[in-house]
């Protein structure tokens, strides 16, 4: 039986249980996403403000134009991509129902947010799919102000057009600007010559003739699902050498492709605050303004000490905020697709002159790149100096091979945990023993990077290979937590466990 199915087969027994309303004998000792410890969590979390913001999205099919006389079929929250941007103020209590009109079932995950552990979006662990005709309503608090976004936990739908980015507005807001530009960024591959990611993640699957990388491998032929994806010898020194499986036709800023990019205006002088995203499924994203400096004031929501640069790169699900001042004229947004030899493009006019070429690579691409380890949490978010009460190993195994990516060696199984208890300090350790780089993600919580108590406050981490990367947290929110690679395909294949807190 293949490592697809047995998951399958797992979610479907997990599901099940989560029906049935009860625990399995494997779950008894951990807290249960419907246990009283969530809600007094919630509880504690408390409103502030007491508002509740209503809203609703509908998980569909739909036509999307992508620019430059490139439209595909796909899945979208709406018609448009990305989604509605949902926006709350810090304190408020979000209602969010979801509609799914797809031919089969799905969720919503809230990604980065610390909230409820039932309201976290993983079908099979802590919620039930939202099967195909049906609806469901989210409900919690949001506490932490911050740039975030919401994508499906079902299969690989996140690499079809189902994300949005999510706003929490900070009630206090120390920053001063005077425009606010939402970016995101997404490698594209659907309904494009009659692919999906369902059919590239069956051709991943199959793995390599022979040998463990993507050099000196055939490229194998095109089949009824369209043409083959995957990708060969993409390589950066940035990720430590191999960049990604998959090579996407397309790379978007905001929906749009380089051929007609999307536009924000503004006026020279205009200080401009960007909430960049990553939503891509197997993409880094190495990300400059052209003609312009970055000032990095968050990562992944949280503040840090300011920080220039001439560019950023972000791992799929990392999120940055940074400052900018608009000069006069007309300038490349450039999302560099790293080792990929692609590159993204949005424009920023605040004068006259013509819009930048589709293949336009500003110099700023080439100069200084900042990446998550150079920052420093904001004092007000550093996590307090604390000797961790349990450290938890997990190691990152797999490869091109067979594409077996797991942790520990053992595909994603519902009831294998990671066990921490509350109240605990607890020190991750992920040591990446493939050859390739991983973005790591932690679901309902936030961790330092632990190179001492300033390091950046992120839910969300790039694990180069054969590095080992150590991030501490304060077990503060009980529940069933994923932990897995945000390489979609990575994930999908196994490389997802559950932290779980026991009683």
């Amino acid at each position: 039986m293949s490592t697809h199915i047995t998951r399958r087969s797992l979610l479907g027994a997990a599901a099940a249980s989560l029906a049935a309303g009860c625990s399995s004998p494997a779950t008894k000792e951990f807290v249960a996403p419907d246990d009283k410890e969530v809600a007094d969590a919630e509880a504690a979390r408390g409103t502030g403000t007491g508002s509740v913001r209503k809203a609703r999205i509908t998980a569909t099919t739909t036509t999307l134009d992508l620019g430059g006389g490139r439209t595909v079929k796909s899945w979208a929250y709406g018609d448009r991509l990305p989604g509605q941007e949902v926006r709350v103020t810090a304190g408020d209590t979000l209602q969010l129902t979801l509609a799914n009109h797809l031919p089969e079932p799905t969720s919503t995950h809230w990604h980065g947010l610390t909230l409820r552990n039932d309201m976290d979006g993983v079908p099979g662990l802590t919620q039930q799919p939202v099967k195909a005709g049906a609806e469901f309503t989210y409900r919690f608090a949001l506490p932490h102000p911050g740039t975030y976004w919401f994508h499906p936990h079902s299969g690989v739908q996140q690499d079809r057009g189902l994300y949005a980015p999510l706003v929490v507005d900070d009630p206090k807001e120390p920053l001063r600007y005077d425009k606010e530009w939402v970016v995101v960024l997404d490698d594209w591959v659907d309904g494009v010559d009659g692919s999906t990611p369902d059919s590239v993640l069956n051709e991943l699957r199959k793995g390599m003739a022979s040998g463990g990388g993507h050099e000196g491998h055939s490229m194998p032929k095109a089949g009824a699902e369209g043409p083959s994806r995957m990708l060969m010898g993409a390589r950066s020194e940035l990720l430590g050498g191999d960049a990604g499986d998959v090579a996407h036709p397309h790379h978007l800023v905001n929906g749009r492709t380089a051929k007609a990019p999307s536009v924000f205006t503004a006026k020279p002088g205009d200080r401009i605050r960007l909430r960049l995203i990553n939503a891509g499924g197997d993409t880094a994203f190495r990300v400059a303004l052209g003609g312009h400096e970055l000032t990095v004031t968050h990562t992944d929501g949280f503040p840090v000490e300011h920080a220039t640069t001439d560019a950023l790169l972000l791992g799929m699900g990392e999120r940055y905020d940074v400052l900018v001042t608009a000069g006069d004229g007309v300038f490349p947004l450039a999302a560099a697709a790293e080792g990929k030899n692609a590159t993204a493009l949005a424009v920023l006019r605040t004068g006259g002159g013509s819009a930048p070429d589709a293949s336009v690579r500003p110099k700023e691409l080439s100069g200084r790149v900042l990446t998550a380890g150079r920052l420093r949490a904001a004092e007000s978010v550093a996590l307090p100096a604390k000797k961790p009460d349990r450290t938890v190993r997990v190691e990152l195994t797999g490869g091109m091979a067979k594409y077996d990516w797991a942790f520990d060696g053992k595909p994603y199984a519902p009831e294998r945990r990671l066990a921490v208890r509350a109240g605990e300090r607890v020190r991750l350790v992920f040591a990446n023993t493939t050859t390739m780089w991983h973005p790591v993600h932690l679901h309902g919580h936030t961790f330092a990077l632990a190179a001492g108590r300033s390091g950046p406050r992120k839910d969300t981490a790039i694990v180069l290979p054969n590095q080992t990367l150590a991030v501490d947290f304060d077990a503060d929110n009980p529940g069933l937590w994923m932990v897995h690679c945000h390489n979609v395909y990575h994930a999908e294949a196994g490389m997802m466990t559950v932290l779980g807190y026991q009683r």
